[in-house]
């Protein structure tokens, strides 16, 4: 059984992009389970200072919870054509553990938007990211949700849209195959 950490790229209660990544655990194959991870707003902002007093609480709660699981899941927004600061700066956090939680650890992400993109610019960025963290990166199929209002109810954390859901039921067992394949299952 794969473990998908689920990781949240908006701090926002109502945002589309977490009612996306609510919605990926009833849409899982079988042979993943979802684990939701703690949302980066509830990190501190990364200041070496902080680290060199020792490790904050829910940051270390935060990186024991995403080295339980086998892959990850990210489902963001894209903010001003980039990485959102609270999902970078939960990247940071990570980056300044020994052994790195997210090193050799594969991922896929999904963007989420109202906008006719999609969030398409956020993953060159993001990639980018991951690759200096040794993370191993579904690139295909890209996941953008572009039109998000019209395909998700955002309380109740669902896809609605048949079209959508059934894209996203293929990339996860497209993402479950990959998977399978970096760890020699």
């Amino acid at each position: 059984m794969t473990k998908i950490g689920i990781l949240e790229g908006s701090l926002r209660r109502a945002s589309l992009s977490r009612a996306a990544g609510r919605a990926a655990a009833g849409l899982l194959p079988d042979g993943m389970k979802a684990v939701a991870l703690p949302n980066p707003g509830t990190l501190p902002l990364f200041n070496q200072d902080l680290l060199d007093d020792g490790m904050p609480e829910s940051v270390s709660v935060f990186i024991d919870a995403v080295a339980s699981v086998d892959a990850l899941l990210i489902v963001t927004p894209e903010y001003n054509w980039s990485i959102p600061g609270g999902l970078k700066n939960a990247i940071d956090w990570l980056s300044r553990v020994n052994p790195n939680p997210l090193a050799h650890k594969p991922v896929t992400i999904w963007s989420v938007s109202p906008g006719l993109l999609g969030g398409a610019r956020v993953h060159a960025g993001l990639r980018h990211t991951l690759l200096s963290q040794d993370m191993i990166i579904m690139a295909k199929p890209e996941v953008q949700i572009a039109g998000a209002k019209g395909k998700l109810d955002v309380d109740a954390g669902q896809i609605t849209n048949a079209d959508t859901q059934a894209f996203l039921r293929g990339h996860l067992s497209a993402f479950r195959t990959f998977c399978n394949s970096w760890s020699g299952a």
